[in-house]
């Protein structure tokens, strides 16, 4: 079985250093970067401004949220936890895209 990623990436933690460094990736993380520091910015009474990262970041960051005790540190770790996560996916996307994988015969 032949696989096209670098054999530099073959450990977890090299493959999602290897996903996180695509440009549309880095893009997605940056955006909600700016996202989340704005709602942080802009977060008054009766300020809708958190919405906005969690919708970015979703559908990742509502299960923490749902699951987790409120509080502003689990909005946080939700929204971070999420855009990473979808950080991630969009990486392996935009890499399977481009490369042209296709699937493997045998199975």
């Amino acid at each position: 079985m032949s696989s096209k990623i670098p054999t530099f990436v073959r450990t977890l933690p090299h493959r999602l250093g290897y996903l996180l460094s695509d440009l549309f990736a880095l893009s997605y993380l940056g955006l909600c970067t700016v996202l989340l520091g704005w709602a942080l910015l802009e977060n008054s009474d009766g300020s809708m401004a958190g919405v906005i990262p969690l919708f970015a970041t979703a559908p990742t960051s509502i299960v923490p949220l749902l699951l987790l005790p409120d509080g502003s540190s689990v909005f946080l770790v939700s929204i971070v936890l999420g855009a990473l996560v979808n950080t991630v996916v969009i990486g392996w996307c935009a890499r399977t895209l481009r490369h042209g994988r296709t699937p493997d015969p045998v199975s």
